[in-house]
């Protein structure tokens, strides 16, 4: 009999795991700096983001810190489809980028999650002397 209770509780531990997991975040992150800028310049800013994606709720969590930029901050976002050395446009904008750390989240689209995963997607900080980005991070595993 003590044979089944260990079977049993071997069994309800090992659905518990199964059923109550932990969610797999795949850890991503970008190094933004001045000359991964299409084109190029000459920013002393440095940074980076620290990012989370979670592929089956498809959530997307990120902390973007910075400094030494020309200037505040003026907008940050996450840009794509696009691999280094080509542009895109917004896919996910970051909000309260103004100060730095910038901490959030977002649910990704399938066609974003892809993008991601295959690593198109980079990160880019943008400030008044540099409107188009002055620091900038392709994000990679």
């Amino acid at each position: 009999m003590s044979t089944t209770k260990t079977m049993l509780a071997t069994l309800a531990l090992g659905a518990t795991i199964a059923f109550a997991g932990p969610a797999f975040a795949e850890k991503m992150k970008a190094t933004l700096d001045g000359k991964s800028q299409v084109p190029p310049n000459t920013s002393a800013g440095k940074g980076t983001a620290d990012i989370d994606y979670d592929a089956a709720t498809k959530k997307l969590t990120w902390k973007l810190t910075y400094s030494g930029l020309s200037g505040p901050a003026t907008a940050a976002h996450f840009h794509g489809p696009a691999e280094a050395g080509k542009n895109a446009g917004v896919a996910v904008p970051i909000p309260n980028a103004g100060s730095s750390p910038a901490e959030g989240s977002a649910t990704l689209t399938d066609a974003q999650a892809a993008d991601l995963m295959a690593g198109k997607y980079y990160v880019n900080v943008h400030t008044a002397a540099n409107p188009g980005g002055e620091i900038r991070g392709q994000v990679t595993k």
